[in-house]
């Protein structure tokens, strides 16, 4: 369905028992002037994973992969990077909807919980937490990491990188996921391109193993947008808060 003027929603027979699992990823918070990856002109087009996002890249050149981080992590703290009003709908249906409820987001920015969303499920971990590749420790990190950082858990110097999930690490939280997976009556993925496992996997998962009603809502039709039940396309910041008033209805 093409998103035009306002769209009637399909939703499946729920009330406030029915449990729900949003997914989010970068194009949700693309309207707050962040970078997608997997766009024309997104992060992938401009710099190679290999060269920024392994743990293969962080050994070969640490400066490099911080650079790269610091940089990101400075464009997410600048003074016109602000939540919108899809972060901020999500943050009221958790509010408002009574039964169970996950919040899964592939981007590890902060923009989820600055709009009001808590007890969220960061999968590929956060870009403003620093992890020691010593002792573990995970801190919140603002500031630029270097070679010289100083892990102020254990005291080794050098040890710090961001807390991201890099390609070929395990994703963060997945027993959780599964489980959450397995149970919920609506699966809703927001903002994915539908190329990237295992979160690509999940519409499956929910609706194979859970039975749940699956929903995609995308700017344009994902990679895996005919393993929806129903997918709406159009900008976040319309179709979603449109989507949770349509789903708070149910309660």
């Amino acid at each position: 369905m093409l998103y035009r003027d306002m769209p009637s929603f399909d939703l499946p027979d729920m009330d406030g028992t029915s449990a729900i699992v949003i997914l989010t990823g970068a194009g949700i918070s693309k309207e707050s002037g962040l970078d997608t990856f997997r766009d024309a002109d997104g992060v992938w087009s401009k710099v190679r994973i290999e060269d920024v996002a392994t743990p293969e890249a962080f050994a070969a050149n640490p400066v490099r992969v911080q650079e790269f981080y610091n940089h990101r992590r400075a464009g997410l703290l600048g003074a016109d990077i602000h939540p919108n009003s899809a972060h901020q709908a999500l943050a009221k249906l958790q509010q408002n909807w009574p039964g169970d409820f996950l919040l899964v987001t592939q981007n590890v920015d902060d923009l989820h919980e600055r709009g009001g969303s808590n007890g969220l499920i960061h999968m590929h971990g956060e870009l403003l937490k620093s992890r020691c590749t010593e002792c573990h420790d995970v801190e919140a990190c603002a500031v630029d990491l270097s070679s010289d950082s100083i892990c102020a858990n254990c005291g080794t110097i050098g040890s710090l990188r961001p807390d991201v999930v890099w390609f070929g690490e395990m994703p963060m939280g997945m027993e959780r996921i599964y489980a959450a997976l397995a149970r919920c009556a609506l699966f809703v993925s927001i903002g994915t391109s539908g190329n990237v496992y295992p979160a690509a996997g999940f519409v499956q998962e929910a609706r194979f193993v859970g039975g749940a009603h699956t929903v995609e809502l995308n700017l344009e039709p994902s990679a895996g947008v005919t393993a929806f039940e129903a997918a709406y396309h159009g900008p976040a910041t319309k179709l979603v808060p449109a989507f949770v008033d349509a789903v708070l209805a149910k309660v």
